[in-house]
């Protein structure tokens, strides 16, 4: 199988941007706000929205299965209070779910999480079972930064965090390590923010001694790890200097990069630095960046087709494609297995 670990529905109804419209527009007027009862979207609408956008280029691609959470950009975790972040992550899972049930062999999905930022994270914890029990999620998506580009939670190593991380645990999920929208204009979301938030992430991992009070917990860092590959002796370096354990001990037992880039050479480099053990294929197709590259006559967000010409046997392949998230996302395993896959 090839499995996508990384997909958004970023091409939703439209009546969910205009509920959601409604609902920001109310948040200093909550007698305005629009009701649940009021957000109507048939099967047939997201049938339509994905037939002709993520269906399509993963049967075009050849991809089989794709890891599904709402559209990142959207999480808006910035926006309003908890209740307004409860409210929206409920929509959008729910959405979600139904996707993985009306396309039961292309889409599993993974969860939003209704962060908001001060707040107390155990309150995220109710939705998260919800989803994991109700509508089987395989994971989770965690906005390390849901000020929305101005970096006020504490960092991933910090107790803040902690109820989260023992309900991944209980559960034997991971989560991606994913930002939502930037409302800082000094980072633009998908070209500063997303790749900032990747490599803070690293960064803030290597600092601290996260997984010796979670050694099973399991993150994956989105878009190619961010800058990490590309320097990663400057952060090998770093934590020597820290007296840390090498980073094959420290970090790679419980750190995941996937397949975000969107050219050979950035994949080339990927696959040269991160042992191919920790590297997971995704797309993120109709997501970030869309169109043809003009150098390769493809679309950037194709990256099977660099997977497929990067320098590793056939063996690290599979591993890519398969194995290596059948490892990361256990309940994912076990439900392919129940199908006999």
């Amino acid at each position: 199988m090839i499995i996508d670990c990384h997909g958004h529905y970023t091409t939703a109804p439209k009546a969910l941007d205009e509920w959601r419209a409604r609902q920001v527009a109310a948040i200093n007027n909550p007698s305005a706000a629009p009701q649940l009862s009021e957000l109507k979207i048939s099967d047939d609408e997201i049938r339509e929205t994905l037939e002709k956008n993520q269906l399509r280029l993963m049967r075009e691609r050849g991809s089989d299965l794709t890891i599904f959470s709402p559209r990142a950009s959207f999480m808006a975790h910035h926006i309003g209070d908890f209740q307004v972040s409860s409210t929206w992550a409920a929509i959008c899972n729910e959405l979600c779910y139904r996707v993985s049930q009306l396309y039961p062999d292309n889409f599993v999905p993974a969860a939003m999480l209704p962060q908001s930022t001060g707040v107390d994270t155990a309150s995220c914890i109710p939705e998260l079972e919800r989803c994991v029990n109700e509508y089987g999620n395989v994971a989770l998506n965690l906005n390390p930064d849901p000020s929305g580009g101005h970096w006020n939670s504490p960092p991933l190593t910090d107790r803040y965090w902690y109820p989260i991380y023992e309900k991944m645990v209980e559960y034997d999920i991971p989560a991606m390590i994913h930002v939502s929208t930037s409302c800082n204009a000094c980072f633009h979301t998908t070209g500063a923010h997303y790749i900032n938030a990747d490599t803070t992430a690293i960064m803030q991992l290597i600092e601290g001694d996260l997984f010796r009070d979670f050694p099973s917990l399991r993150f994956v860092i989105p878009h190619g790890g961010g800058a990490a590959p590309y320097h990663w002796g400057r952060y090998r370096g770093l934590a020597l200097g820290m007296k840390k354990p090498l980073l094959s001990e420290h970090l790679l037992k419980n750190v995941y990069f996937d397949t975000c880039v969107y050219h050979q050479a950035g994949i080339d480099l990927l696959t040269r630095v991160i042992p191919v053990d920790n590297i997971l294929f995704a797309s993120e197709m109709v997501g970030a960046v869309r169109g043809i590259d003009p150098e390769s006559g493809f679309e950037f967000d194709d990256t099977k087709r660099y997977i497929e010409t990067a320098a590793i046997n056939p063996e690290q392949r599979d591993k890519i494609y398969e194995g290596n998230a059948r490892r990361v996302y256990p309940r994912l395993d076990a439900l392919l297995k129940k199908k006999g896959k």
